[in-house]
């Protein structure tokens, strides 16, 4: 092929670089690439901004040649591409180059669309997210070897500069769909794993996540302790805070340590646990431990504030805690949510 380019180069300047751009993206095919780690690496080769476009999910990716994700509006495409399968066209691909084209523009773009085709037509348009469990276990595992868990995550389509958070999910949702709502530009991964879901992103939105889901996110850096955090935080999860990001629980976070055993013996969570045959007790206690107020906690649960007050006056002297001060509304916080923990 290299001698080809060469004696073809003598007759058109351009087509030795043309020919390295055809085994550039051979290459990458080869490797069974996905969408986000396709337009990442043709953004470093174009050295501009490249975007990838599926008309049937409407899912958009602009990466920088930096590998990271295109800040700032959409700048006008310089020149754009197909993507077609089938016959169909499924999508576009485009360049955002300030100044002109650059010669091999064309021939760059013709095989982005190719490249891009054979990515959707491997994975799908609904399955793009979802990945090996194997390997995403080898990603977050805290017995990978550091050369190992490296592989992995760039095999997933994550490029070793990139932060990766990862989230633990319940959610009877398909993963791929969390997964692109909650992080739908950037590249994001889904599997399940041991009877929970997990889902590695670059960016969270934890407004993004729809009703129904409970998650726990790790924070971004080192996937296995990230992995341990969001499996912590999912723990703390409940209908009320149904996203608990780790960083924010804070020394809460001590209680998810405590031996069961001890929990269990503690007198104010075995209170609460006498609670459990009670929804309407429970759900009273509930509200006004998260709010910290009677006329709050009546809000939320509909009720005029005397009837919460009196239902609290009743649920204290049944825990032998006096809820209506500092000291005993803490207590009971804290027995809460250890009650909640228990065979989690």
């Amino acid at each position: 092929m290299e001698a080809l380019a060469v004696r073809l180069s003598g007759l058109d300047p351009h087509v030795e670089g043309a020919i390295r751009v055809v085994t550039f993206y051979d290459t990458l095919m080869r490797r069974r690439v996905d969408l986000a780690a396709l337009a990442r690496a043709s953004a470093g080769l174009a050295e501009c901004v490249v975007g990838v476009r599926l008309g049937g999910t409407g899912r958009a990716i602009r990466l920088s040649p930096e590998g990271m994700d295109a800040s700032g509006p959409q700048a006008p495409a310089s020149s754009t591409a197909p993507v077609t399968l089938d016959d169909e066209e499924i999508g576009t691909v485009w360049l955002e180059r300030p100044g002109p084209p650059n010669p091999l523009d064309e021939v760059l773009l013709d095989r982005l669309a190719i490249a891009a085709a054979a990515a959707v037509e491997r994975y799908g348009p609904a399955r793009t997210t979802m990945a090996d469990p194997a390997l995403v276990e080898l990603a977050i595992s805290a017995d990978s070897e550091e050369a190992a868990r490296a592989r992995a995550l760039r095999l997933l389509g994550f490029a070793a500069d990139l932060p990766v958070r990862v989230v633990a999910v319940r959610a009877r949702l398909p993963l791929d769909r969390i997964g692109g709502l909650i992080c739908p530009a950037r590249p994001v991964k889904a599997a399940p794993l041991a009877g929970v879901g997990v889902l590695l992103a670059t960016t969270v939105d934890r407004s993004a996540f729809p009703a129904g889901v409970r998650a726990g996110i790790g924070a971004a850096g080192s996937p296995d302790r990230s992995w341990r955090e969001a499996r912590t935080a999912l723990r703390f999860a409940t209908a009320g805070r149904p996203v608990v990001p780790y960083d924010e629980l804070g020394a809460l976070a001590l209680l998810a340590q405590v031996p069961q055993d001890a929990v269990r013996d503690n007198p104010d969570v075995a209170a609460v646990a006498a609670l459990a045959d009670d929804p309407e007790g429970l759900e009273t206690l509930d509200a006004y431990c998260s709010t910290g107020s009677l006329r709050r906690a009546a809000d939320l649960l509909h009720l005029h504030h005397s009837s919460v007050a009196r239902r609290i006056e009743h649920l204290g002297k049944g825990m032998d805690i006096d809820l209506t001060g500092p000291s005993g509304l803490i207590r009971a916080r804290l027995a809460l949510t250890a009650w909640r923990l228990l065979d989690d």
